[in-house]
């Protein structure tokens, strides 16, 4: 029966036009879903550490710049920026020129891009099924991934690269058909390139192992190799240019230190075991999670199809290589959950042919039923009677506790509804949560960051270099403060004391423990106290 669903070598017979204007209705309504859940409230939170903050103040100095500056970025301070390639911090320059600098245009290009993604997965799943039902629901369960929405609306790189990559794989998929659409191929690598460097080095070898695998012909074609060499110009040309200007400086840090050395070692101690990225897949991509053992399963029977073998490729070989690397970061995993959303996609398609009362497998039904069990409780762990009630996730985990209920109910009917159910509530339970004050769960990590900053903007003359006990250097504050604000020892603090106009920013308890003398007190905000040296000021912290 499912077999009937799927066509063996991803070539699709002879479709009628009304079949294009279906296709056309589905792209533009999946795309205006994806905008809206991706651009919500977009910037209703302040900018976290360390990325958003990091990637908003290199696209602020761009923005200040000169055009002819562009080519060599540089961070809040004048120091060259050699982290990563510049694509997506032009992008924001780009919107901070139209709509001033702030969170929502800092934002903005990286949720535009990644919205891009769903109706470009749709594509792919048209490519590759005969029929359209395993193409929309893989879209539509990308679209309602947390991690994918989450990120996504993020001011940084990795929600881009994958949509970079989804059209890599679509003209790949198209090329099969139409040997120009390798011109495509090349772009989306190159694009990948000028976003995050070397990671578009594994996505295409990821895509020409899959060609290998399934269309060895196209390897051989001059289309395909001179597609990837128009794409390649313009980041060879841009690492030339680095290199020019930079040399050894460059290739050391850009290269080495930011790219390759995250192989075989972890860089800033984000080192994590093996299975690392599996624990994150399993925390946050229920309940889709419930349905990928069996279509993993029927993918596996069908591995000498194409559909099945773009998903092994994809996911298995990209899981692989993040796995052994030394380097770990919990956006690192984003390129699989296409993957994931194709495999899920399929066995939801499986499910919607089976005739009325159909029989779904009980441990799909018992894990719905968990899920409301736990979202119900959470939502009444933060009702009202609680000691610290939060309306807001009460309403969140309610929508998503309702959804587990009903889905579970219709699953033991019989009813394929249920799928119809689960997507829904998924996404109106997204919405509920982007349009929150939790979808950035990070800025409860440490201290408001907004007041901080103003306060040093008020205070410290531009140019001017604050020094904090606080744990690390927060790139969100340096960029609210339009200051450079660097964390410091206790003898770096004192030492920094005894220079001309030092600008410290303290805790109360280290404040008292350095019993500095002369002490100007300036302000305090969000538990933190900005002082400099005064002439004559008796010292804080001796008792007071």
């Amino acid at each position: 029966m499912g077999d009937r669903i799927f066509i063996g070598r991803g070539f699709k017979p002879w479709t009628h036009p009304s079949d294009n204007w279906v296709n056309r209705l589905w792209i533009g309504g999946l795309l205006s879903a994806a905008l809206i859940l991706f651009t919500v409230n977009l910037g209703g939170l302040p900018l976290r550490d360390w990325d958003e903050g990091t990637v908003a103040q290199v696209a602020r100095e761009i923005w200040r710049s000169p055009a002819t500056n562009w080519l060599h970025p540089t961070t809040l301070g004048g120091e060259p920026y050699l982290n990563k390639p510049p694509l997506i911090h032009w992008s924001i320059a780009l919107t901070y020129a139209i709509g001033g600098v702030n969170e929502w245009t800092s934002r903005l290009p990286g949720a535009l891009l990644t919205a891009l993604g769903v109706p470009i997965l749709y594509s792919i799943g048209r490519e590759i099924f005969h029929y359209r039902t395993p193409a929309i629901f893989s879209a539509v369960v990308y679209l309602t991934m947390l991690p994918v929405a989450r990120h996504g609306r993020l001011a940084m790189l990795d929600g881009a690269v994958v949509s970079f990559f989804l059209f890599t794989v679509w003209c790949l998929l198209r090329s099969r058909r139409n040997l120009r659409y390798c011109l495509g191929v090349g772009i989306g690598l190159g694009l990948i390139g000028l976003t995050k460097g070397i990671v578009g080095l594994l996505l295409g070898a990821i895509a020409l192992f899959f060609l290998f695998w399934d269309t060895p012909r196209l390897l051989t074609s001059w289309y395909l190799w001179g597609g990837m060499a128009i794409g390649s110009l313009p980041v060879v040309a841009w690492y030339a240019a680095q290199w020019w200007h930079y040399g050894h400086q460059f290739t050391d840090r850009a290269v080495v230190d930011q790219s390759f050395s995250r192989i075989w070692q972890a860089v800033e101690n984000h080192q994590q075991p093996p299975w690392f990225y599996l624990g994150e897949i399993l925390k946050y991509n229920f309940p889709w999670l419930i349905f990928l053992p069996s279509g993993l399963r029927y993918t596996w029977n069908h591995r000498n199809w194409s559909w099945a073998k773009l998903i092994l490729v994809w996911g298995g070989g990209y899981l692989l290589a993040i796995s052994v690397m030394g380097t770990k970061l919990p956006w690192y995993v984003l390129p699989i959950y296409p993957a994931i959303a194709l495999t899920v996609g399929i066995q939801l398609a499986q499910f919607w042919q089976q005739p009325y009362p159909a029989k779904f497998p009980r441990y799909a039904i018992a894990f719905l039923t968990l899920l409301a069990i736990v979202a119900g409780a959470a939502s009444l762990y933060y009702s009202p009677w609680n000691t610290e009630p939060n309306w807001e996730l009460q309403w969140i985990l309610a929508a998503v506790a309702g959804t587990m209920t009903l889905s579970a109910w219709l699953a033991v009917r019989g009813e394929r509804q249920f799928i119809i159910v689960l997507i829904w509530g998924m996404y109106v339970s997204l919405l509920l949560l982007m349009t929150s004050h939790h979808w950035v769960w990070e800025l409860a990590e440490a201290y408001p960051v907004k007041p901080v900053a103003a306060l040093i903007q008020t205070h410290v003359p531009l140019r001017e270099k604050i020094y904090t006990s606080f744990a690390y250097n927060r790139p969100s504050l340096d960029f609210y403060s339009d200051r450079r604000v660097i964390s410091a020892s206790s003898s770096q603090l004192q030492q920094r004391w005894q220079q001309p106009h030092p600008y410290l920013l303290l805790d109360r308890p280290t404040l008292k423990y350095l019993n500095l003398q002369s002490v100007k007190p300036i302000g305090q905000a969000s538990g933190w106290t900005l002082i400099t040296r005064g002439s004559g000021e008796r010292g804080v912290g001796s008792g007071e």
